[in-house]
């Protein structure tokens, strides 16, 4: 993804911002007049996400997720409209996905060590989470939008990590041009999003990672304007049980974590919170099942996919010079 300087850089107007967050970092490059405030921006971008943390993070005891969290079965919990909004969309993800994305794989994460609770796996509360039937969207978590409130509808814990930092960008977005920045690329972790082109007019040129293990290394180049970019993989945290390589990212409707030929995938999409929602569930969803649900979402996607050959790359839109997977 973007690289980041060690340091705000200023080369004539263009300028790179950046903080601590959500256990990553975030950046923004931006060309704009040197009248504008740079410092207030940068101010008022690090209160952006890390306003998405407090509400939406797993590992903050006092986050409004973990109030949720915590809350009986059926007691309904108000909530800040930022989390109502990613909460929204999640359903309608997990909906369009079948189960592929689900925000209800708390229990999961946890229990494979991925979450807050614990850093290795637990074998009784990965038992335990098997005898646990996928649910449906409706037995899951009903939101009221006006009146600001959410319940869960079963004993679940929720988890966001597969949304949350898209929306975070998308906050960034929001703050820059509240600032009247109008060429602006955004970016936390594997999750940007860019505002119009360069000054120059030339579009953002953005670096596709290629999926390996302990380092970080460049595959290819996209450019972008006016558009979002996620990628999910399993090579960031993973699990090598054996010959096979767990991610991280949970598959609800197996109730373990993902183990497919899917090395990574990447989606473009208008806004940072659908483009991360959909990498994770075409993550989950696998090659064969990905696609078609790709296809029919008319998403833009580039499947990186383990093979015996090596990696095999598999694409739509923009993606779709790619070559077909071997069987």
């Amino acid at each position: 993804m973007p690289k980041m300087s060690s340091e705000t850089a200023v080369t004539g107007q263009r300028t790179t911002l950046h903080g601590p967050a959500m256990g990553t970092r975030w950046s923004a490059t931006i060309d704009a007049d040197l009248s504008l405030d740079r410092e207030a921006l940068r101010q008022d971008l690090a209160a952006a996400v890390e306003r998405v943390d407090g509400q939406m993070s797993p590992w903050k005891p006092n986050s409004d997720l973990l109030r949720l969290n915590r809350a009986p079965v059926d007691a309904w919990v108000d909530l800040p409209a930022d989390l109502l909004a990613v909460l929204d969309c999640a359903l309608d993800v997990q909906r369009r996905s079948a189960g592929a994305f689900d925000p209800c794989v708390g229990d999961l994460v946890d229990a494979w060590g991925f979450g807050a609770v614990r850093d290795t796996p637990d074998a009784a509360a990965i038992t335990a989470t098997r005898q646990t039937r996928p649910r449906t969207v409706h037995e899951g978590i009903e939101l009221e939008r006006p009146a600001r409130r959410a319940r869960k509808r079963a004993p679940l814990q929720v988890d966001l990590c597969g949304i949350a930092k898209g929306y975070a960008v998308d906050r960034m977005v929001a703050v820059l041009q509240q600032h009247g920045v109008r060429h602006a690329l955004a970016a936390l972790d594997g999750e940007l999003r860019t505002v119009g082109a360069q000054a120059n007019g030339v579009p953002w040129a953005v670096a596709l990672e290629q999926p390996e293990e302990g380092h970080r290394a460049v595959r290819g180049v996209i450019e972008l304007e006016d558009l979002a970019l996620a990628t999910s993989g399993d090579y960031r945290r993973c699990l090598q049980m054996g010959d096979a390589r767990l991610a991280h990212t949970m598959d609800p409707r197996r109730r373990a974590p993902v183990n497919n030929a899917v090395a990574s995938v990447t989606v473009l999409a208008r806004t940072g919170m659908q483009a991360d929602a959909w990498a994770t569930a075409l993550l989950v969803a696998g090659p064969d099942e990905g696609l078609a649900m790709a296809q029919r979402m008319g998403l833009e996607v580039l499947f990186l996919l383990r093979r015996a050959e090596g990696l095999v790359e598999l694409g739509l839109g923009r993606f779709g010079r790619s070559s077909t997977p071997s069987r």
